[in-house]
Order: structure tokens, then C-alpha cells, then sequence
């Protein structure tokens, strides 16, 4: 596995041992990145990554220039590895690894006001929580105006979520086995006249 662009291209990646975690493919990673790099300016954005086992969403946001990003995952394997990639590539001080229940680190996200312009929900795929998780990031208002947020999940699971008020769907892409969707918060809400 390796990133593939930006300041970082072409430097490996590790994963985290054992068979709890899936890393992304480099073809659905490759896939997101060309969607979203039309819509979004990577320069100064700040990522949250839920599910970040690796951390290779992240590092690739990272490599493009976004200025920081923050990766939740409970796993302690997941956490070391992810700390391993960062210290690899150059990029641990422009990076937060959380190490606890995703709620929990959601709703603390929210206590401190933060907001993220970029969010990434890759869930089990036995296991997936990708509409809880979804609905969470709406209600706390994780996502900034104009913020988009990625969901990947299996090809072989529920229907994609719909989108929760105050986030509208843009569109769904299926490869392989993999079904990724893209939201977006709407720059600013529309007037009520």
C-alpha cells in the first residue's frame, strides 16, 4: 500500500496486523481523491478520518496538503500503525490519532467546537455503523459549510444512507466490492423567503 500523490507519492504505507482492519484499496482511494479533488482545494483543509485503521485516507489528504487531520480508531493496532505511518512520511505534527469509541470521540469533537471540511466514514464492513455515524456528524454540525464527507462501505450492505437534514447526498460510485458516497453541507442554508 502506497500514497498516491502529492508530497508523500509513492511512500509506503503500513497496515495494522491481524484481520480486524481492511485498509482502502489503492483503486478506491484513487477513485475518491479524483472525485473529490474537482470539488475541493486540498491546500489548508482539515480532515477527520473515522475508521482510520491505517490512517491512508488521511496521509493521502495529508500528502495533498491538507493542514491537519484528525484520525479516530479504536484499535490500539490500528493506533500504532497509524503513528508508525505519520513518523514514516513526515507528517505526525500535522495529525491527531484518537484511540477510543467513535461516539464518545464524536461527541468530545463536538464539545470543543470542532469542525472538519473534509470527513472520511470507512466502517467494518461486518459491522457497519456508516448511518449512525453519518447522522452523528450532522446533528454535532462536524462538517463545515461547503464540507464534504465520504462513506465507504461494502457493495453487499444496506443501501447507502440517505442524507440527514442539514446534508444532502451528491452522488454514489461502486468498485469492486466497495460502494463509496459522497455528502456535502450545503455552503449556507437556503432562505426561508
Amino acid at each position: 500500500m502506497r500514497v498516491i500523490a502529492g508530497q508523500a507519492h509513492g511512500r509506503r504505507l503500513k497496515a495494522p496486523r491481524g484481520l480486524t482492519t481492511r485498509p482502502t484499496s489503492a483503486r478506491a482511494r484513487q477513485s475518491i481523491f479524483s472525485r473529490l479533488q474537482v470539488r475541493l482545494d486540498f491546500a489548508d483543509i482539515r480532515v477527520l478520518d473515522i475508521f482510520a485503521g491505517s490512517g491512508s485516507l488521511s496521509c493521502e489528504a495529508l500528502s495533498r496538503g491538507a493542514a491537519h487531520a484528525t484520525m479516530i480508531d479504536s484499535s490500539r493496532a490500528a493506533g500504532a500503525a497509524i503513528a508508525a505511518n505519520l513518523a514514516a512520511l513526515g507528517l505526525a505534527a500535522r495529525a491527531r490519532i484518537i484511540g477510543a469509541d467513535v461516539f464518545r470521540a464524536l461527541d468530545d469533537l463536538a464539545a470543543a467546537s470542532s469542525s472538519f471540511d473534509l470527513i472520511f466514514i470507512d466502517a467494518p464492513f461486518k459491522n457497519d455503523l456508516s448511518a449512525q455515524v453519518l447522522e452523528r456528524i450532522a446533528s454535532h454540525k462536524l462538517a463545515a459549510a461547503g464540507g464534504w464527507i465520504v462513506v465507504g462501505q461494502s457493495k453487499r450492505a444496506a443501501p447507502a444512507p440517505e442524507a440527514p437534514a442539514g446534508l444532502e447526498r451528491a452522488n454514489i460510485a461502486n468498485l469492486g466490492d466497495h460502494r463509496i458516497a459522497f455528502y456535502r453541507r450545503p455552503d449556507a442554508a437556503p432562505s426561508g423567503s
